[in-house]
C-alpha cells in the first residue's frame, strides 16, 4: 500500500476535528442544525487553512443519511454513510470540485452550470465547489451571477479563494463569506503533538515550535514539513536536524547578537555575523528572528508585570535582555530589524547587509567617549566666553582714561589709569599704557614724561573702524540687465538671416547651433568664411566641421575658419536686443491700457515685475 501524507490523512472528517477555525465551525453547525441554509458560501483565506476541508464537510453535512440511513441535515455527520465515504473518496456524483486556476474560462463555467438543471442522482443536494474562484475570467463571472442568484433549491454553491480583493462585487453580494484565519503557532504545535502521537513518533518540543513558526498559519504546511523532518531525521523530530533541515538560526545566536547590540559590542556583532556566514544560515531569517525576540522584549518593557514562563528558557531570557536594553533602543533596533530584510538584496552580500543593519544601532546609543568628547568640547566654548567680558573691560579702560587726560585742564591731574575701582581691585590684569588722543580743534598737549613701564606692558592705541562702504542697490525684481550692444557688420545681415534659417530646421543643434549663434562673419569670400568667436569652447575641430556639413546642405559649400577675438554683432546679441524690444512694447502697451490704469489708480494695483510676457 502506497504512503500517505500526514497532511491528506489526518485532514478532518468532520467539524469536531476542524482546529483554529471555531468562529466558522460555530456558524455554520448553528446554521445547519436550525436548517437556515444560504445557497451559496464564500470561503477566504491563506493557503492551508482548511478552505476545502470546510467545503467536503458541509457537503456531507447537507447530504449525510445516517449510520441506519434515516437521517437528515446535521451538524455532526456520521462519516460512515455511503454518502460520506463517498464525498471523502472524491466519487460522490453529486459533490463536483472545479479548479478555477486552471479551468477558468466561460466554457467551463457553462459546462457546470448546465448539470445545474438536473436534480441530484444519490444525496439530497448538489454541491459546486469551485476553488481558486479569482481566478475566472469576468465573461465567466457573468455567465454565473444569475445561477448564483437564484439555484435551485437543491443546488448549493461554494466558492473558496485566497485573493477575494479579485472577486466582482456582484459575487460577493450573492454569497456568505466566511474568513478562515491563519492558525496561531501555539495551535499547529498542539495539532502535531496530536497527530505525532498517533503515528507513534518522538519528537522534542522546541523541534514542533519550530515547525509551528515555519508552518506561518498554515496547518498544511506545518504537517507537510512534519513528514519531511521525519525523513530527515530517520523517524525522529529533534531540535537540532530540525533547525538544520529549515536552515533556521539557533536562538542561542539570536540573543547573542541582541546581548552584544545592547553592551555596544561591535566586535560581537561582527564575530556572531561571521559564524552565521561560516555555518549558511540566512540573514534574512536571522533578522526575523530578532524581530520576533525584540517584539517580546517591547511587550515585558511594556507591561513589567506579566508572568514570565519559568519552563521556558526563551522566555526567561526574553525577559532577561529586556530589562538590559532601553525601550527605545528596543524599538529602534526592531525598526532596523524590520526594514533591514528589504534591504538585503541590495547589498554586495547578504552577509555585508547584516552587519551594516546590525551595526546601525551602535552610532545611536550613548556611550562614556562620545559623553566626555562633548563636555569637553563644552567647555572649550565656554573659556573664550568667560574671559570675553573681563578683556573687554581691560581694552576699554585705558582708551576712556587717555580721553581724560587729554581733555583735562593744563594744572590738573588726570586720573591715572592704573588707580584702582572696586570691581577692578578683585580682577587685577597686567600694566597698561596709556597714549593721549587730540581731538580736532584743540592744540596737542605738552608731553608729560612717563615712567618707563615694565617689558610686560601692553600698549592700547585706539584703532579707527574704516567706514564701511555702502552696498550698491539691488536690482529690481522683473528688471533684467541692458543686453550687450550691437554693432552691426558689413556681413551681419546675411550670417544672422542663415543661422536663423538653419536653428529653424534644426539642422545644427547643441554646441554646433552654440557656434552659429555667438559667431560674428568677418569675412567671406568665393570658397572660405571667417568666423569670430569669443570663447575657446565654441573653436573646436568638431563643432566647426558639423557646422561647415549644415552650411554645405544649405548650399553654401565652402570652408570654414574660427578665430579668437571680440565679437560685435552675431546672431544671438540680434535676438536678444529684439527680445528686449518685444518685452518693452508690450510692457508699454499694457501701461497704456485704460483699465490697467483704472486698476492702479483707483486701487492701488501694481503689475507683478517679470510676469509680463510679449506675445
Amino acid at each position: 500500500m502506497s504512503y500517505l501524507v500526514l497532511a491528506r490523512k489526518y485532514r478532518p472528517r468532520n467539524f469536531a476535528e476542524l482546529v483554529g477555525q471555531e468562529h466558522v465551525v460555530q456558524a455554520l453547525s448553528n446554521a445547519l442544525t436550525q436548517q437556515r441554509l444560504h445557497h451559496a458560501y464564500l470561503f477566504t483565506g491563506t493557503r492551508g487553512v482548511g478552505k476545502t476541508t470546510v467545503s467536503r464537510i458541509l457537503a456531507k453535512s447537507l447530504n449525510c443519511t445516517g449510520a441506519n440511513g434515516q437521517g437528515g441535515i446535521t451538524a455532526t455527520p456520521c462519516g460512515v454513510c455511503p454518502a460520506c465515504t463517498d464525498i471523502d473518496a472524491g466519487r460522490f456524483v453529486d459533490y463536483t470540485e472545479l479548479d478555477a486556476a486552471s479551468n477558468r474560462g466561460v466554457d467551463e463555467v457553462q459546462g457546470l452550470l448546465e448539470q445545474a438543471v438536473y436534480k441530484p442522482v444519490q444525496g439530497r443536494f448538489k454541491v459546486f465547489m469551485i476553488d481558486e474562484v479569482h481566478m475566472l475570467t469576468n465573461t465567466a463571472f457573468n455567465a454565473m451571477l444569475k445561477t448564483l442568484e437564484e439555484p435551485p433549491e437543491y443546488l448549493k454553491f461554494v466558492l473558496a479563494t485566497t485573493d477575494p480583493q479579485k472577486v466582482p462585487v456582484t459575487v460577493l453580494s450573492r454569497c456568505l463569506q466566511f474568513n478562515l484565519r491563519p492558525m496561531a503557532p501555539e495551535t499547529v504545535q498542539e495539532h502535531l503533538q496530536r497527530v505525532l502521537a498517533a503515528e507513534q513518533v518522538s519528537a522534542d518540543a522546541p523541534a514542533l515550535c519550530l515547525l509551528a513558526r515555519a508552518a506561518r498559519g498554515s496547518m498544511r504546511d506545518a504537517l507537510s514539513l512534519t513528514d519531511q523532518a521525519i525523513a530527515f531525521g530517520s523517524g525522529q523530530l529533534h531540535e537540532a536536524a530540525v533547525r538544520q533541515m529549515l536552515g533556521s538560526v539557533d536562538r542561542s545566536v539570536v540573543f547573542s547578537l541582541i546581548e552584544a547590540l545592547a553592551q555596544g559590542d561591535g566586535r560581537a556583532v561582527v564575530e556572531q555575523v561571521d559564524q552565521l556566514r561560516a555555518a549558511g544560515q540566512s540573514a534574512a531569517t536571522t533578522l526575523e528572528d530578532m524581530a520576533g525576540v525584540l517584539q517580546r522584549m517591547a511587550v515585558q518593557q511594556a507591561v513589567p508585570t506579566m508572568a514570565v514562563d519559568e519552563s521556558d528558557r526563551d522566555a526567561v531570557r526574553t525577559a532577561q535582555l529586556a530589562q538590559r536594553m532601553p525601550a527605545d533602543e528596543t524599538q529602534l533596533l526592531y525598526s532596523l530589524c524590520i526594514h533591514g530584510r528589504a534591504e538585503l538584496g541590495l547589498a554586495p552580500d547578504e552577509y555585508v547587509g547584516l552587519t551594516m543593519v546590525l551595526l546601525r544601532l551602535l552610532p545611536f546609543k550613548p556611550g562614556p567617549a562620545a559623553g566626555a568628547t562633548a563636555e569637553k568640547k563644552t567647555l572649550k566654548a565656554a573659556e573664550p566666553a568667560a574671559h570675553a567680558p573681563a578683556a573687554a573691560s581691560h581694552a576699554q579702560a585705558p582708551v576712556a582714561a587717555s580721553v581724560a587726560a587729554a581733555r583735562a585742564p593744563d594744572g590738573e591731574q588726570p586720573p591715572s589709569p592704573h588707580a584702582p575701582t572696586p570691581t577692578a581691585t578683585a580682577q587685577a590684569g597686567p600694566p597698561v599704557q596709556a597714549l593721549p588722543v587730540r581731538e580736532p580743534g584743540r592744540p596737542a598737549p605738552e608731553p608729560r614724561a612717563a615712567s618707563p613701564a615694565p617689558f610686560d606692558a601692553v600698549v592700547a592705541t585706539p584703532v579707527r573702524q574704516a567706514a564701511q562702504s555702502p552696498e550698491p542697490p539691488a536690482r529690481p525684481i522683473g528688471i533684467e540687465p541692458a543686453p550687450p550692444t550691437v554693432v552691426p557688420g558689413a556681413e551681419g545681415d546675411f550670417w544672422h538671416a542663415l543661422v536663423q534659417k538653419l536653428v529653424a530646421a534644426e539642422a545644427v543643434t547643441a554646441l554646433t547651433r552654440e557656434l552659429a549663434l555667438q559667431a560674428e562673419l568677418v569675412a567671406r569670400t568665393a570658397d572660405c568664411w571667417t568666423l569670430r568667436v569669443e570663447s575657446g569652447s565654441l573653436a573646436q575641430s568638431g563643432a566647426r566641421e558639423r557646422l561647415q556639413a549644415a552650411l554645405a546642405e544649405a548650399g553654401h559649400t565652402v570652408q570654414l575658419q574660427v578665430e579668437l577675438g571680440a565679437v560685435k554683432d552675431c546672431p544671438a546679441r540680434r535676438n536678444a536686443l529684439a527680445a528686449t524690444q518685444r518685452q518693452k512694447t508690450a510692457e508699454s502697451v499694457l501701461m497704456a491700457d485704460p483699465f490697467v490704469q483704472e486698476m492702479m489708480r483707483e486701487f492701488g494695483a501694481k503689475i507683478v515685475p517679470g510676469s509680463v510676457k510679449p506675445l
